[in-house]
């Protein structure tokens, strides 16, 4: 199972998120680097993977409406899809 770890108080822009991404799933070749992608591959996990989100109100703050929009497919996708977990703290 892979653990992912978003922390507002660690991400600067939505650029950091994706790279985070990138680093912890096996995210494919042609990952898009938008939320867009991003949501695709996170409905499509070919393994279990959680993802904990620290600080939600700063990284929604940082990012704007990136940040909720983050937040947002975060969420939808984990409905969407039983492998992943979000865990919000």
């Amino acid at each position: 199972m892979v653990e992912l770890t978003l922390d507002g108080l660690e991400l600067a822009c939505i650029e950091d998120v994706h790279a985070r991404f990138e680093q912890a799933l096996p995210l494919p070749d042609y990952y898009g680097r938008n939320l867009d992608a991003l949501f695709d591959c996170l409905t499509d996990l070919p393994e279990a993977a959680t993802v904990r989100l620290l600080h939600r109100e700063v990284l929604e703050e940082r990012l704007g409406r990136r940040g909720r929009a983050l937040v947002r497919l975060l969420r939808r996708a984990a409905e969407e899809n039983a492998r992943l977990t979000l865990l919000e703290e």
